[in-house]
């Protein structure tokens, strides 16, 4: 039989072959199903042992959450064995089954209506549960219907296992166990999609946007991810595991010829010195990101705290969290963002549903909306900032009362601090998120209330061209080279360095190696990138010239479409790496 491939948007780099897991979590379609009045008592015990059965798989998800993720993030599991437990829910199924439903219809009826109550509720603790209510809904209709378990919990170490899904929530995400998983496939998502930035993250290879992939594959089914070329090999012939152990060994050889650029000064070769620090997406990939030649963390994502637990970290637990991060970089900066909840990053059990999650109640917005959650955050940053060069920065800001807003609560926080005896920083700098064109028109007004700028491109292009960052159909629609976004960039870039302002740029458009020449050109002069892409984007930086960079930046800003931008740069990139005897990276 002949291979297929399936050709999606590659995430992140690395080629793997190996067995797929197939990971379908979404409720199943349940027929009709009317039952006689001697079969109601056998219904019900089908329920009890269902629910019974769901409980027992939950401890065991419970216990391998908290061995991979810790104690925290394994809580939202007692939630839903809670759920499972509850008398109410269980005499409401039963007194479907009394009506003549079969038990799996009166458990889809029910759970669908407890669904819709809590998100409908007042209270944000009842919202928070739904997406709880919709995993135990999944769990238990998948034993009242004698579904194949598609649970993570249950891939042994060293699987080797190819998880293949529709898009990995929360709850599906704390499961994950490095030693069994060792690339990721989703039918959702794009290249700054919540599942690609985690996979990059964790170092595991990745292709997103496959739309159909959980329908065409099959359990067990062999296959080769190229996260590099976006591409799933199904079912492939000896011949073809046979290239894709060679590419894989290139590839490593590759990784090993660039190394050495980690460690080399960002130094254009017309002399123009440049900074490149580290995105950190979870604190225990600190020590790696540190070592990885970054001249600090230009971002780290504090909402990766958040996602996938039961409750919001205290004030303790994140500055451990912090200062595990400050104390691996010893003194170089480490820029913190406050809490960029919402869109597609959400804490377990989500936000109330809203039809536009990236243009709904998130970032910023939520922070100043629950002051005192974000005062807890804003305590244990200005703790931790006692440890090193710490600078808090704010998301999705959008005008200057936003920035004032916050200030006013940070003077909270030292207050609160104060009145407590505890030490902390008092002179953390405060900066923006410059990733909307409200705030890109408004840098004049903002420049004043800021100690610097971060251009987070993942965002800015999504919303000056009305994109969907997330959304797999328009992946070849979010064009980073757009003229448009080019001009915000650099109307950023012009604006701080009037004002005597860092600027940099901390979005996935930094880490990709024409994309960072274009910014260079543009004159941005610090880039914060994955860590694994540090050694590519310096070995860019030391093979062209920075007045060369501005001169293809200046035609690309006139060309009119994004197709003619890239281009153009391409062609001078490529110039320039063979004019100074580098190969061209494939541009």
């Amino acid at each position: 039989m002949s291979s297929q491939t399936l050709t999606g948007i590659p995430a992140s780099p690395g080629i793997v072959a190996g067995p797929v897991h197939l990971l379908r979590w979404e409720v199943p379609e349940v027929s009709p199903r009317t039952i006689d009045e001697e079969m109601v008592e056998g219904e019900i015990a089908r329920l009890h042992a269902a629910l019974g059965i769901a409980q027992a798989k939950l401890r065991q998800v419970r216990d391998r959450a908290e061995r991979n993720a810790g104690a925290e993030e394994a809580a939202i599991f007692d939630v839903q064995m809670e759920i499972c437990s509850d008398p109410d829910l269980k005499s409401s199924i039963e007194h479907l089954i009394r009506q003549h439903f079969a038990a799996e219809k009166a458990v889809d009826l029910v759970l669908l209506e407890w669904r819709q109550l809590f998100a409908r509720s007042t209270n944000a603790l009842m919202r928070e549960r739904t997406s709880d209510l919709t995993d135990v809904q999944i769990r238990l209709l998948s034993v009242l219907l004698g579904l194949p378990d598609h649970d993570p919990v249950d891939l042994p170490k060293g699987a080797n296992a190819i998880v293949v899904t529709h898009d990995l929530t929360p709850s599906l995400t704390v499961q994950l166990d490095r030693d069994a998983i060792a690339a990721i496939a989703t039918d959702a998502g794009t290249r700054t999609s919540h599942v690609a930035i985690l996979a990059r993250s964790l170092g595991l290879p990745a292709v997103v946007g496959l739309l159909d992939a959980v329908t065409r594959l099959q359990a067990g089914d062999t296959v080769i991810l190229d996260g590099t070329a976006g591409t799933l090999v199904v079912r492939p012939t000896s011949h073809e595991l046979a290239e894709a152990q060679q590419r894989q060994r290139r590839e490593q050889r590759s990784r090993a010829a660039l190394a050495h650029f980690a460690q080399e000064a960002a130094v254009t070769a017309d002399g123009v010195a440049l900074t490149v620090r580290a995105n950190v997406d979870l604190p225990d990939e600190a020590e790696h990101a540190a070592a990885s030649g970054a001249d600090g963390v230009g971002l780290m994502r504090t909402e990766f705290l958040v996602v996938g637990r039961a409750t919001m970290p205290d004030e303790d637990e994140q500055v451990a969290a912090y200062v595990n991060v400050i104390e691996a970089f010893g003194g170089r900066p480490v820029v913190i963002r406050t809490f960029d909840v919402g869109g597609d990053k959400l804490p377990m059990g989500g936000f109330p549903h809203e039809a536009n999650p990236f243009l709904g109640w998130r970032a910023i917005r939520m922070c100043l909306d629950e002051p005192e959650m974000f005062k807890t955050q804003l305590r244990a940053l200005l703790r931790a900032a006692l440890t090193g060069d710490v600078r808090i920065m704010l998301p999705l800001v959008v005008s200057v009362d936003e920035v004032r807003a916050a200030r006013r609560l940070m003077d909270e926080a030292k207050q609160e601090l104060t009145a407590r005896g505890i030490a902390f920083r008092h002179d953390v700098p405060l900066g923006v998120m410059v990733e909307t064109p409200a705030a890109a028109l408004s840098v004049e007004a903002l420049a004043p209330e800021c100690a610097f700028f971060s251009i987070g491109t993942n965002d800015l292009v999504q919303y000056t061209l009305a994109v969907d960052r997330g959304n797999a159909r328009l992946a070849t629609r979010f064009t980073p080279l757009h003229p448009a976004v080019l001009g915000l960039i650099a109307r950023t870039q012009a604006e701080g360095a009037k004002h005597g302002l860092e600027v940099c740029v901390c979005g996935e458009m930094a880490s990709e190696p024409l994309m960072a020449f274009a910014l260079i050109g543009l004159g941005i002069r610090q880039l914060s990138v994955s860590p694994i892409a540090i050694a590519s984007v310096k070995r860019i930086i030391t093979g062209i010239d920075a007045s060369g960079a501005a001169s293809a930046a200046r035609a690309a800003l006139a060309a009119g479409t994004a197709e003619r931008a890239e281009a153009l740069l391409a062609e001078a990139l490529r110039a320039q790496l063979r004019a100074h005897g580098m190969d061209d990276l494939g541009v």
